[in-house]
């Protein structure tokens, strides 16, 4: 078994129907799934889908390009929400100072609001991270001191001296098929430090399809393409690599068992 653990199963850009998704993963033994929010109008949604299938969890939170729209009222409503037992994480959250698409201080105080659910609920924190690694690890540092709480960096393309600076604060690190890209040699020899038991796979479905998909619309099925990939970098069979992954999204996602 495969467990995806960050995709968008309900996002405009999929061109399959979710059934179909649903079905192609599950003849790839991708049998779990975790649905990510990004924006507010998702939550509902994103809720009924994990209701009706038994396979799909679900996250609670929004995105670092919609953080203007992270107030106190939302923070009240996720907290609400998360009493369903399929709400398995907060986020996605976190920074990109790449695009910018809101300011840094608007982005950060969204982070942080996050990171005060995720350590009150006891539940993982989805974190984006894309040209923020100074002040990513700052904030995770200076809160997990107050409260300790634990949490994936999704699509992790960040540098080794942020991954190794990450351990200490038990986050895990998720694998998209961006590792396969021919241009992503750098982010190979990081992978390679990760330990074993802080990895987890995903697709960030529809973006991102691994090689030899590259250019299609990704979808958790092809996530067998990225585990085959980096189990043969850490020289493990498809299946102890498998094993280890999914092992790794119980340890952390506990409310998923």
């Amino acid at each position: 078994m495969i467990i995806d653990s960050h995709c968008h199963l309900m996002h405009e850009n999929n061109t399959e129907l979710l059934d179909k998704i649903i079905l192609n993963a599950s003849k790839n033994e991708v049998l779990k799934l975790l649905n990510i929010s990004t924006k507010f109008d998702e939550f509902g949604s994103l809720i009924e889908i994990s209701n009706n299938y038994e396979n799909i969890f679900c996250s609670l939170g929004i995105h670092p390009h919609e953080s203007h729209s992270m107030n106190d009222e939302i923070k009240k409503i996720i907290f609400d929400l998360c009493k369903n037992k399929k709400v398995v994480g907060i986020g996605e959250t976190g920074l990109d100072f790449y695009y910018n698409n809101s300011d840094r201080n608007t982005q950060i105080n969204s982070f942080i609001k996050h990171i005060e659910i995720a350590q009150e609920l006891k539940l993982p924190l989805i974190v984006h991270m894309r040209d923020a690694e100074k002040d990513t690890l700052e904030i995770i540092k200076n809160h997990y001191q107050k409260q300790e709480f634990s949490g994936v960096i999704h699509c992790f393309t960040g540098s080794l001296e942020f991954m190794e600076s990450l351990l200490p604060y038990d986050f895990y690190f998720s694998l998209s098929g961006i590792v396969t890209f021919k241009n992503s040699t750098k982010l190979r020899e990081t992978i390679k430090n990760i330990p074993l038991d802080k990895i987890l796979v995903e697709t960030d479905s529809p973006y991102l399809a691994p090689v030899p998909m590259r250019g299609k619309v990704n979808e958790p099925a092809y996530l067998t393409h990225t585990v085959d990939y980096v189990s043969k970098m850490f020289n493990l069979s498809y299946k102890d690599f498998s094993v280890i992954t999914t092992k790794n999204f119980f340890n952390l996602f506990q409310r998923a068992y």
